[in-house]
């Protein structure tokens, strides 16, 4: 019973970041960018946190700080995507890099490999609820994490109903599908793909809070391992629909809480766990891309060879 809670709170505690990014990046999805930059945004947004908070002491002033910082990213990726009309994958890949040589730049400078605030605990971010704290199960599945957690979760269908019920969301579809049908409405195309950048770099900044302040109280370079990469492949399998790629999400963090778990009884060969989440991932795209392919429609014709 304790494995399997120790299971079940590990996976929301792993999947919340990634579903930030999910979420988040799904609008640039449906607006026919690939914002390859979430990776370097939640990096951002975990550095700047740290860092301010650590100069400063001030909390609130550094979550704005991250928020502002990795907005900033969003406008910088719009211009040279979108309005300067570059390769959006270069401009991501870029931002990437430029993030963590300049984490890397900072920590060096400080002579320091991580920044950490010994006056910072993070259990006092954990919001425990009465009553259903005690309960076996649900206990480890809806108490005892931070706000943004909570927030990530009630953002999936926030989400969804901002892309699905609202002219925003309808709009920015309208973009991605047919952007000359866009036009011909007198839709402003590269404004609604501002919008789609910077709603998934807001998210993308939570992330980074989430992961560096919320849940270890520090910032190493390159801590996000991935796992913007990994929030694409999901939008990428659900199809940027907010649900479905919040799911895959959740089954990437179920991997990771598993190899994490699952290690504890394989003493040397501990390490070798590391890797399940990047093999299920491998094997959910391959077998996603498969069904697209054995399902593509011609003229209103399907093609099952």
């Amino acid at each position: 019973m304790d494995l399997l809670q120790s299971i079940l709170y590990d996976m929301v505690y792993h999947s919340t970041p990634i579903i930030l990014c999910v979420i988040g990046g799904v609008f640039a999805y449906k607006a026919n960018v690939l914002n390859i930059a979430l990776e370097g945004m939640m990096l951002c947004g975990a550095f700047i946190v740290m860092l301010v908070d650590f100069l400063t002491g001030n909390l609130a002033l550094a979550v704005s700080a991250s928020i502002l910082s990795v907005l900033l990213l969003g406008l910088i990726f719009s211009f040279f995507g979108i309005t300067c009309k570059g390769n959006v994958i270069v401009v991501g890949l870029g931002i990437n890099m430029l993030v963590s040589a300049i984490a890397g730049f900072v920590l060096k400078v400080m002579n320091s490999s991580n920044i950490l605030i010994n006056s910072l605990k993070v259990s006092d971010f954990k919001i425990n609820i009465p009553v259903i704290e005690n309960i076996p199960i649900l206990g480890s599945l809806l108490s005892g994490h931070p706000l943004i957690t909570y927030l990530s979760f009630f953002g999936i269908f926030l989400m969804w109903l901002l892309m699905y019920k609202t002219k925003f969301g309808i709009y920015v579809r309208v973009v991605g599908e047919n952007e000359d049908a866009a036009r011909s409405l007198g839709l402003k195309v590269s404004f609604y793909r501002y919008m789609a950048i910077l709603i998934g770099a807001f998210c993308c900044a939570l992330a980074g809070i989430n992961l560096s302040l919320e849940r270890l109280g520090l910032f190493t370079n390159d801590m996000t391992a991935g796992r913007g990469f990994v929030a694409i492949a999901a939008i990428y399998c659900g199809h940027g629909d907010p649900l479905v790629s919040a799911v895959y999400a959740i089954i990437f963090g179920l991997a990771r809480s598993l190899s994490i778990n699952l290690s504890i009884f394989a003493g040397p060969a501990a390490g070798l766990f590391d890797v399940i989440p990047y093999v299920l991932m491998t094997i959910v795209l391959t077998v996603v891309s498969i069904y697209r392919y054995k399902n593509i429609k011609i003229r209103g014709f399907r093609i099952n060879e």
